[in-house]
Protein backbone atom coordinates (compact mmCIF):
# COMPACT_ATOMS: atom_id res chain seq x y z
CA UNK A 1 0.00 0.00 0.00
CA UNK A 2 1.14 3.66 -1.12
CA UNK A 3 1.52 5.48 2.20
CA UNK A 4 -0.12 8.84 2.84
CA UNK A 5 0.83 11.84 2.60
CA UNK A 6 1.06 14.28 6.13
CA UNK A 7 0.59 17.68 5.29
CA UNK A 8 1.12 20.54 8.24
CA UNK A 9 -0.33 24.40 8.51
CA UNK A 10 1.91 26.76 10.21
CA UNK A 11 1.24 30.42 10.67
CA UNK A 12 1.12 32.80 13.33
CA UNK A 13 -2.98 33.09 15.23
CA UNK A 14 -5.38 34.65 12.44
CA UNK A 15 -3.74 33.38 9.68
CA UNK A 16 -6.55 31.30 8.72
CA UNK A 17 -5.01 27.89 8.81
CA UNK A 18 -8.19 25.93 10.30
CA UNK A 19 -10.28 27.25 7.67
CA UNK A 20 -7.94 26.08 4.99
CA UNK A 21 -6.79 23.05 6.62
CA UNK A 22 -11.19 22.28 6.03
CA UNK A 23 -11.32 23.39 2.62
CA UNK A 24 -8.16 21.06 1.65
CA UNK A 25 -9.76 17.62 3.48
CA UNK A 26 -12.77 18.62 1.27
CA UNK A 27 -11.04 19.58 -1.73
CA UNK A 28 -9.15 15.59 -1.33
CA UNK A 29 -12.34 14.18 -0.62
CA UNK A 30 -13.52 15.14 -4.12
CA UNK A 31 -10.40 13.71 -5.66
CA UNK A 32 -11.14 10.54 -4.02
CA UNK A 33 -8.29 10.64 -1.36
CA UNK A 34 -9.21 9.96 2.39
CA UNK A 35 -7.82 12.71 4.40
CA UNK A 36 -7.49 12.75 7.67
CA UNK A 37 -8.41 16.37 9.69
CA UNK A 38 -6.34 17.05 13.06
CA UNK A 39 -4.32 19.39 15.03
CA UNK A 40 -2.25 19.82 17.94
CA UNK A 41 -1.83 20.40 20.36
CA UNK A 42 -4.46 17.80 20.19
CA UNK A 43 -5.92 14.79 17.97
CA UNK A 44 -5.91 12.33 20.41
CA UNK A 45 -7.78 11.96 23.90
CA UNK A 46 -4.12 11.76 25.63
CA UNK A 47 -2.95 15.32 23.53
CA UNK A 48 -6.34 16.68 24.02
CA UNK A 49 -5.79 16.83 27.92
CA UNK A 50 -2.45 18.33 27.48
CA UNK A 51 -4.57 20.80 25.51
CA UNK A 52 -6.54 22.03 27.96
CA UNK A 53 -3.37 22.24 30.29
CA UNK A 54 -1.64 24.29 27.76
CA UNK A 55 -4.16 26.63 26.44
CA UNK A 56 -6.13 27.28 30.33
CA UNK A 57 -3.40 26.95 32.50
CA UNK A 58 -3.20 26.11 35.83
CA UNK A 59 -2.00 28.60 38.27
CA UNK A 60 0.60 31.19 36.94
CA UNK A 61 0.72 28.84 34.08
CA UNK A 62 3.84 27.51 32.39
CA UNK A 63 7.45 28.14 31.46
CA UNK A 64 8.79 27.87 27.91
CA UNK A 65 10.63 24.38 28.90
CA UNK A 66 7.62 23.15 31.15
CA UNK A 67 5.83 24.24 28.08
CA UNK A 68 7.96 22.53 25.82
CA UNK A 69 7.40 19.58 27.07
CA UNK A 70 3.90 19.34 27.43
CA UNK A 71 3.74 20.16 23.40
CA UNK A 72 6.40 17.59 22.77
CA UNK A 73 4.36 14.86 24.84
CA UNK A 74 0.89 15.68 23.26
CA UNK A 75 2.58 15.33 19.74
CA UNK A 76 4.15 12.19 20.55
CA UNK A 77 1.02 10.60 21.63
CA UNK A 78 -0.64 12.23 18.71
CA UNK A 79 1.78 11.07 16.07
CA UNK A 80 1.98 7.28 17.26
CA UNK A 81 -1.76 6.60 17.99
CA UNK A 82 -2.91 8.85 15.09
CA UNK A 83 -0.73 10.63 12.55
CA UNK A 84 1.35 7.53 12.02
CA UNK A 85 -1.39 5.05 11.57
CA UNK A 86 -2.96 7.51 9.21
CA UNK A 87 0.07 7.64 6.57
CA UNK A 88 0.26 3.58 7.07
CA UNK A 89 -3.36 3.31 5.87
CA UNK A 90 -2.44 5.14 2.95
CA UNK A 91 -4.44 8.59 4.32
CA UNK A 92 -3.37 11.91 4.26
CA UNK A 93 -3.40 13.45 7.45
CA UNK A 94 -4.05 17.31 7.55
CA UNK A 95 -2.74 19.16 10.58
CA UNK A 96 -3.42 22.36 11.70
CA UNK A 97 -0.13 22.78 13.18
CA UNK A 98 2.88 20.10 13.94
CA UNK A 99 6.57 20.82 15.29
CA UNK A 100 7.31 24.11 13.56
CA UNK A 101 4.95 25.82 15.91
CA UNK A 102 6.59 24.43 18.74
CA UNK A 103 10.04 25.65 17.17
CA UNK A 104 8.67 29.10 16.55
CA UNK A 105 6.35 29.60 19.73
CA UNK A 106 8.88 28.06 22.62
CA UNK A 107 11.89 27.60 20.62
CA UNK A 108 12.18 31.33 19.03
CA UNK A 109 9.63 33.41 20.37
CA UNK A 110 9.94 31.76 23.83
CA UNK A 111 13.96 31.56 23.43
CA UNK A 112 14.24 28.21 24.54
CA UNK A 113 15.94 28.00 21.23
CA UNK A 114 15.65 25.72 18.36
CA UNK A 115 18.01 23.05 19.44
CA UNK A 116 16.33 21.88 22.39
CA UNK A 117 12.65 21.78 20.30
CA UNK A 118 14.19 19.74 17.72
CA UNK A 119 15.77 17.42 20.38
CA UNK A 120 12.35 16.84 22.08
CA UNK A 121 11.01 16.25 18.71
CA UNK A 122 13.61 13.60 17.92
CA UNK A 123 12.83 11.86 21.23
CA UNK A 124 9.13 12.34 21.29
CA UNK A 125 8.23 11.55 17.65
CA UNK A 126 11.40 10.07 16.13
CA UNK A 127 11.82 13.67 14.22
CA UNK A 128 8.78 12.84 12.24
CA UNK A 129 8.53 15.78 9.31
CA UNK A 130 5.85 16.62 7.17
CA UNK A 131 5.97 15.69 3.28
CA UNK A 132 4.84 19.63 2.61
CA UNK A 133 4.63 22.74 5.52
CA UNK A 134 2.56 25.51 4.52
CA UNK A 135 3.68 28.46 5.93
CA UNK A 136 0.27 30.99 5.55
CA UNK A 137 1.51 34.51 6.11
CA UNK A 138 -1.23 38.05 6.51
CA UNK A 139 -0.76 41.80 7.04
CA UNK A 140 -0.27 42.30 10.79
CA UNK A 141 -3.17 44.65 10.85
CA UNK A 142 -5.59 41.89 8.69
CA UNK A 143 -5.09 39.44 10.98
CA UNK A 144 -5.57 41.90 14.21
CA UNK A 145 -8.92 42.04 12.21
CA UNK A 146 -9.31 39.26 12.20
CA UNK A 147 -8.63 37.80 15.70
CA UNK A 148 -11.02 40.30 17.35
CA UNK A 149 -14.08 39.02 15.22
CA UNK A 150 -13.05 35.43 15.92
CA UNK A 151 -12.21 36.07 19.74
CA UNK A 152 -14.06 39.41 20.75
CA UNK A 153 -11.94 40.34 24.39
CA UNK A 154 -10.77 36.75 25.11
CA UNK A 155 -7.91 34.61 23.96
CA UNK A 156 -6.07 31.21 24.98
CA UNK A 157 -2.69 31.50 27.37
CA UNK A 158 -0.63 31.71 24.33
CA UNK A 159 -3.02 33.93 21.63
CA UNK A 160 -3.16 36.35 24.44
CA UNK A 161 0.57 37.35 24.80
CA UNK A 162 1.82 40.98 23.51
CA UNK A 163 2.55 41.95 20.06
CA UNK A 164 6.38 41.62 20.68
CA UNK A 165 5.87 37.87 21.41
CA UNK A 166 3.88 37.35 17.75
CA UNK A 167 5.96 39.34 15.77
CA UNK A 168 8.81 37.02 17.17
CA UNK A 169 6.89 34.21 15.61
CA UNK A 170 6.15 35.58 12.97
CA UNK A 171 10.16 36.33 12.39
CA UNK A 172 10.82 32.52 12.90
CA UNK A 173 8.42 30.92 10.79
CA UNK A 174 9.82 33.01 7.82
CA UNK A 175 12.86 32.03 8.83
CA UNK A 176 12.71 28.68 8.91
CA UNK A 177 10.90 28.50 5.49
CA UNK A 178 13.73 30.64 4.50
CA UNK A 179 15.94 27.96 5.33
CA UNK A 180 14.17 24.86 4.02
CA UNK A 181 11.92 25.80 0.73
CA UNK A 182 11.70 22.73 -0.08
CA UNK A 183 9.94 22.05 3.05
CA UNK A 184 7.82 24.84 2.97
CA UNK A 185 5.45 26.48 0.53
CA UNK A 186 4.83 30.15 1.68
CA UNK A 187 1.20 30.98 1.34
CA UNK A 188 -0.10 34.46 1.13
CA UNK A 189 -2.66 34.25 3.12
CA UNK A 190 -4.03 37.54 3.09
CA UNK A 191 -6.84 37.11 0.35
CA UNK A 192 -10.45 35.59 0.56
CA UNK A 193 -10.48 31.59 1.91
CA UNK A 194 -10.88 30.81 -1.78
CA UNK A 195 -7.67 32.42 -2.86
CA UNK A 196 -6.01 31.51 -0.63
CA UNK A 197 -7.15 27.75 -1.01
CA UNK A 198 -6.15 28.11 -5.30
CA UNK A 199 -2.51 28.90 -3.70
CA UNK A 200 -2.80 26.05 -1.55
CA UNK A 201 -3.81 23.44 -4.08
CA UNK A 202 -1.21 24.62 -6.74
CA UNK A 203 1.64 23.91 -4.23
CA UNK A 204 0.29 20.55 -3.71
CA UNK A 205 0.17 19.93 -7.26
CA UNK A 206 3.30 17.71 -6.96
CA UNK A 207 2.35 15.46 -4.43
CA UNK A 208 -0.82 15.21 -5.97
CA UNK A 209 1.45 13.62 -9.17
CA UNK A 210 -1.12 16.72 -11.07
Amino acid sequence: MTRGKFIALEGGEGAGKSTQARMLVDALAARGIAADLTREPGGTPGAEAIRHLLLDPPGEGWGAEAEALLFAAARADHVARRIIPALDRGDWVISDRFVDSSRAYQGGAGQLGDEAVVALHAIGSAGLRPDLTLLLEADESQVAERLAERDGDSSDAIGGRDIAYHRAVTAAFRRYAEEDPDGFAVIDASGTPEEVHTQILSALMPLLGS
